[in-house]
C-alpha cells in the first residue's frame, strides 16, 4: 500500500446540505468541525458549489479539494460532500437514500413549500442515514421504518410523516391532531 494515501475512514461525508433555487440554505449538517468550522465558511462554500453546479447537468463535481454529489428536484438542491479520496458511488448512495426517503414521504416531488413544512421529519431522516460523518444506513425502506414513517388511510387527512410529531407514542393516530 502506497504511503502517501490516507488511511481508510468509517467518517465519509463531509456535509451534506439542501439548497434553494436561488443557493439559499434551507438545511445544513457539516460532520467535520474543522472543515469550515464558521458559519460564515460554510455559506461561502455553498454558494460556490452552487454556482458551480445549479446550471450543469451532472452528478458530481470537484471543488476545493472536495467531492459533491448532488441532485436537483422542482426547486430544491441536494448535496453530499466528502473528501477527494472518497468514493463517489458510497457518496451517491446516500444522497440517493435522502432523496428517495423524502419523495416517499411527501408521495410526489419533494420540493420547497413540502421541505420547510416538514423539517423535523427532514432532521430525523437525515440523522437516520448520516451519524457524525459515518453513513449508518442507504436502505430508504429502512430509513423510513427506523424514523416510524406510515400513512393515514383516509386521504382527506394528508399524511403524518412521524408519530412523535403528533405526539402518538402507541401509533394510534387521533384524527382531532391532524385538523
Amino acid at each position: 500500500m502506497d504511503s502517501s494515501s490516507p488511511e481508510p475512514s468509517l467518517y465519509t461525508v463531509k456535509a451534506l446540505f439542501i439548497l434553494d433555487n436561488d443557493g439559499n440554505r434551507l438545511l445544513s449538517k457539516y460532520y467535520d468541525h474543522e472543515f469550515y468550522p464558521s458559519m460564515k465558511d460554510q455559506k461561502n462554500f455553498e454558494k460556490k458549489v452552487f454556482n458551480k453546479t445549479h446550471k450543469a447537468d451532472n452528478e458530481i463535481a470537484f471543488l476545493e479539494g472536495m467531492t459533491i454529489v448532488y441532485k436537483n428536484s422542482i426547486d430544491l438542491f441536494f448535496y453530499v460532500v466528502g473528501s477527494a479520496q472518497e468514493n463517489e458511488l458510497m457518496l451517491m448512495s446516500v444522497l440517493n437514500c435522502l432523496f428517495e426517503s423524502l419523495s416517499q414521504i411527501f408521495r410526489k416531488n419533494v420540493e420547497r413549500r413540502g421541505l420547510l413544512d416538514n423539517m423535523e421529519g427532514v432532521f430525523l431522516i437525515v440523522d437516520e442515514i448520516i451519524d457524525g460523518g459515518v453513513i449508518l444506513e442507504s436502505d430508504p425502506q429502512q430509513v423510513l421504518q427506523k424514523v416510524n414513517y406510515r400513512e393515514v388511510s383516509e386521504p382527506a387527512y394528508g399524511f403524518v410523516l412521524f408519530d412523535y410529531i403528533t405526539g402518538n407514542i402507541e401509533g394510534q393516530t387521533d384524527k382531532s391532531q391532524l385538523l
